[in-house]
């Protein structure tokens, strides 16, 4: 399945890329579609979902795919050569097949498409956030006209997954070809690791710092996401260091000394991984501190005073440099056999579903992402009232968390699926009361064991009035030749 995805992908590519439609004809080209995806530096998981659910909306539709600068939701926005500020762009780069704003505009005029071909350029905005106003559920978005399509909101994986339930058989058509079908998993590829992998790379500078890292071995054997929230919960760590037992002992039973990445918000407990696995397993993770007083010709963007945390935030995402995590995250993405995601509180975070599944989409090492584990680390305190705690809207085991989940429950070393869940069709998956309140806001009625209520969304869609929002860009006065 995950396969099949990447065949997708790279048809797509083929008739959608950027690479191929800037060389259109101008007929053609002010004729073509584009979904804008646009982060705001917070989150890196739940800013790489935005952009990367516009890609999948792109391969939907048919659209190419716009990644948006900053300031770009500004109308009369153009940029300025050689000064466009992409999202995170200090750190990671984007494929020359996506497009900018600015080059959209100056194409848009270079072409003549609004006199010519009578083609204004706007962008429609439809906001997931916004559960009464979303058309997500009710509308067949392959017969929008508009110039550029702006799915906004979408912070995880759930959102390109509402699609599933759309009322309108071609969208959910095109929906389960790209994300399979809930009931069934097999079927189900590893879409926002291939997204990622085919988007979005790492800047040589952060390329360098996860070399410095690794200390001239290649890839590390298992890798550990640990969000504490400065906790030092030794039953945490107890948990996850049991966890890693058992991916080292199914992929690594003969290697004498495998290697585990330790990636964390709070680095004061990853000495209590070590002493752990000593004797088992090396651990090595991002020390950036000795990195900055030892690696040569360090950039300006990787200082200790650069890409602060706001203050409102160094608890979710601790008091590091933010680069950092950009830094682990590629570093921890390069494991051969597992990721394991371990908390204090919530496992399997956004951050944790982009890492694992970016590692299995690039790890060549393991041909099917079949061979490839995400596992999720439970210690008991967590499983007292089942899987209810894990809140998270987006989060890997939040369509768990009803009444069929099993409550206490010792601890756990859980597989997780590469593609987290945005319904309840599958085996043990229920519903929390407050999941039930949320889809009747988005319009359709879901029962207690998670089961959607025939006809609930059709008159929740029919008796919906909500006016469309358009943003008509402005245009620069150059650009043609």
């Amino acid at each position: 399945s995950s396969l099949q995805v990447r065949r997708m992908i790279q048809n797509y590519i083929a008739e959608h890329g950027a690479e191929h439609v800037r060389t259109l004809p101008a007929e053609q080209f002010c004729r073509r579609g584009f979904v804008y995806g646009r982060a705001t530096e917070d989150g890196f998981g739940n800013d790489m979902y935005k952009i990367l659910t516009a890609a999948g909306l792109g391969i939907m539709l048919n659209r190419s795919l716009i990644i948006g600068e900053h300031g770009s939701t500004n109308p009369a926005y153009v940029g300025l050569t050689g000064h466009i500020r992409l999202p995170f762009g200090d750190y990671i780069k984007y494929s020359n097949q996506t497009f900018t704003v600015s080059e959209i505009k100056l194409l848009w005029v270079k072409h003549d498409c609004v006199k010519t071909f009578n083609r204004p350029l706007v962008i429609r905005v439809d906001d997931f956030q916004k559960p009464t106003r979303t058309r997500v559920l009710c509308e067949d978005w392959t017969k929008w006209k508009d110039s550029i399509i702006w799915f906004k909101g979408t912070t995880d994986s759930t959102a390109l997954q509402f699609f599933l339930k759309n009322r309108h058989p071609i969208m959910q058509s095109s929906a389960t070809l790209l994300l399979g079908d809930p009931s069934q998993p097999n079927s189900r590829g590893n879409l926002f690791g291939e997204l990622f992998r085919t988007f979005i790379s790492p800047m040589p500078v952060v390329e360098d710092a996860v070399k410095w890292a690794l200390r001239g071995v290649s890839k590390p054997d298992v890798s550990l996401h640990l969000r504490m929230l400065n906790n030092r919960s030794k039953r945490t760590l107890d948990a996850a260091c049991s966890c890693i037992f058992r991916a080292l002992k199914k992929h690594l039973h003969q290697k004498k000394q495998p290697l585990v990445v330790v990636v964390s918000d709070t680095p004061a407990v990853i000495e209590g991984i070590e002493r752990r696995l000593k004797g088992f397993a090396k651990v090595l993770h991002f020390d950036y501190k000795m990195f900055l007083r030892l690696a040569q010709n360090t950039s300006k963007v990787m200082s200790a005073t650069s890409f602060r945390p706001p203050s409102k935030r160094t608890r979710d995402w601790g008091s590091m440099p933010r680069w950092v995590a950009l830094v682990d995250f590629f570093l921890a993405s390069r494991s051969k056999y597992a990721v394991v995601s371990a908390a204090n509180r919530r496992v399997g975070t956004t951050y944790a579903q982009l890492l694992a599944s970016f590692a299995a989409a690039s790890n060549e090492h393991n041909k099917h992402h079949s061979d490839f584990e995400f596992l999720s680390s439970f210690q008991s305190p967590l499983l007292a009232a089942g899987l209810s705690g894990q809140r998270g809207w987006g989060h890997a085991w939040r369509r768990f968390g009803g009444p069929l989940s099993c409550h206490n429950q010792r601890n756990q070393c859980a597989e997780t699926p590469l593609l987290s869940y945005a319904w309840w069709e599958g085996p043990w998956q229920s519903p929390v009361p407050g999941d039930i309140r949320r889809m009747l806001s988005y319009g359709i009625q879901v029962t207690e064991t998670g089961q959607a209520v025939r006809g609930s969304l059709e008159r929740s869609c029919e008796a919906r009035k909500v006016p469309v929002e358009v943003m008509r860009l402005q245009l620069p006065r150059h650009g043609r030749g």
